[in-house]
């Protein structure tokens, strides 16, 4: 206990939201199997799609303040944060309240477009504005490391959403409705305090400075942020208009299986984003490959995990009506790989600052996926989804990479940070072990001889595996030693 009261407020911050973070993604797993068996595949496909819609909407209502111009104002303007802090709950306010406006004028032209009844676009409405207001004052606690409040906040939510969901889901007719109007509930008696603490404290609802900095600072960022989303939900929300919100919901289970991954993507990028940007910056991005290709290595082998045992993960988190959803989960589960491996590269195009080639490349990513979507689903059924959304992932990693090759031309003397030929040995290897476990899925005893031989690869590579594990640690603690 003294040692850790002896850690640095920093470190301390960042192991407890860490923690949260793994609280809120392992309790969103073990509730999942609840979840899929209280609902029928149509009905979990239909609250697939309006988490879709979720995440289209909420950048369009909220121009996602907090997750872009917030944390550089709470710096650029240091001495005024309370100031700017309320303002930007103000501006947040009035575009929720425009907005829910103008669906009420139009509400049944936007429930047609979006397939979602009015009850349903409203709590999404509720869930937005809470969910902004939350992440002001979560955002505002991240830079002053203030993390004892933000956890307890956190983690009370996070337990409090499944339990109220399950309950309206099991005393409710239309339990689709249930589930979202539980989540709109438990956020706005959470998260409507915020705005009102942010408030008192900065007594500022509109600033026209503040409000016209935020507005241009976040609106040329629009595309990119629709980009994302469009790149991460198009693919349920087509599958629902074109084959039906039942095979939607197979999707989205084989989706939601398959980005359990992002928990180790996430908990290595925490520790190894920062790194690379002092490696830049002191001029030695040379140093970058040494331990961002082990462990490149280290999530291909986690990911081919989840790949190898596809059937038993589908019958543990849902009943035999899901069980198309194996064929999906190895592209999904590639794709995840793709998605962590572009950090590598566009760190050195936010480094210096070349957000314009994010944008293009991330435009490109989402053109291109919906293009392939709207031309193979229809011909191929849900299973083109996933290899879409692969063949999307692998071009946003490539373009990523000629991107950085091109800033490291022209600004680091043509350094070569990652050997061409690793990165493709690594990948070749991973694409290939990945498409022979879903080819094995037919015969079990070939895919449990597959497993075995894997797991004899790695007690073979053990003293590989503990050196990149401290390497990371070391680069956690800001060691040299890593390099």
């Amino acid at each position: 206990m003294t040692k850790y009261k002896q850690l640095p407020v920093q470190v301390r911050a960042s192991f407890w939201f860490l923690i949260c973070a793994f609280v809120q993604r392992g309790l969103s797993v073990l509730t999942t199997p609840i979840f899929t068996r209280l609902l029928t595949p149509q009905e979990y496909g239909q609250f697939s799609v309006f988490n879709s819609w979720l995440n289209v909407v909420t950048i369009l209502v909220s121009l996602n303040l907090y997750a872009g111009v917030y944390m550089q104002g709470l710096v650029k303007f240091d001495r005024e944060q309370a100031t700017f802090s309320s303002s930007m709950q103000g501006l947040t306010v009035v575009l929720a309240g425009g907005w829910t406006a103008g669906y009420l004028l139009f509400r049944t032209q936007v429930n047609q477009l979006l397939g979602l009844p009015t009850v349903q676009v409203l709590a999404m409405l509720v869930i937005i504005w809470a969910g902004a207001a939350f992440n002001f004052w979560s955002v505002a606690q991240r830079v002053a490391y203030r993390y004892r409040r933000l956890v307890a906040m956190t983690l009370l939510v996070t337990v409090s959403q499944p339990v109220v969901g399950i309950w309206l889901v099991v005393h409710a007719q239309d339990k689709v409705t249930a589930r979202i109007v539980g989540l709109a509930l438990v956020q706005l008696i959470a998260y409507v305090g915020f705005f009102f603490v942010q408030m008192s404290r900065g007594r500022r609802f509109f600033s026209a400075r503040f409000w016209k900095y935020a507005i241009c600072f976040n609106v040329p960022l629009l595309p990119h942020f629709l980009s994302q989303a469009v790149l991460f939900s198009s693919d349920r929300i087509m599958i629902d208009k074109m084959l039906g919100a039942g095979v939607a919901g197979i999707y989205t289970l084989a989706s939601a299986i398959s980005m359990l991954t992002t928990l180790f993507n996430d908990v290595l990028l925490q520790t190894l984003e920062p790194w690379m940007y002092q490696k830049i910056k002191a001029g030695r991005a040379g140093d970058i490959s040494r331990v961002a290709l082990p462990a490149l290595g280290m999530i291909a082998a986690i990911n081919i995990g989840f790949i190898a045992f596809a059937p038993e993960l589908v019958a543990i988190f849902a009943p035999a009506s899901y069980l198309q959803a194996i064929w999906v989960m190895p592209p999904i589960t590639m794709s995840v790989f793709f998605a962590f491996l572009y950090n590598f590269f566009v760190v050195f195009e936010l480094y210096y600052e070349k957000t314009l080639f994010v944008t293009v490349a991330t435009i490109a990513g989402a053109g291109l996926n919906l293009g392939l979507n709207f031309w193979l689903i229809p011909r191929l059924g849900f299973y083109a989804a996933g290899y879409t959304t692969l063949i999307c992932y692998v071009a946003y990693a490539l373009g990523h990479y000629l991107l950085m090759q091109r800033i490291c031309r022209e600004r680091l003397s043509g350094v070569r940070v990652y050997r061409p030929r690793r990165l493709l040995g690594i990948i070749g290897i991973f694409m290939s072990i990945g498409l022979l476990f879903l080819a094995s899925y037919h015969w079990p005893l070939i895919r449990y001889g597959l497993i075995g031989v894997g797991i004899l690869a790695l007690f073979l590579t053990r003293r590989r595996l503990v050196t990149t594990v401290r390497d990371l640690i070391a680069v956690r603690q800001g060691d040299e030693t890593a390099e």
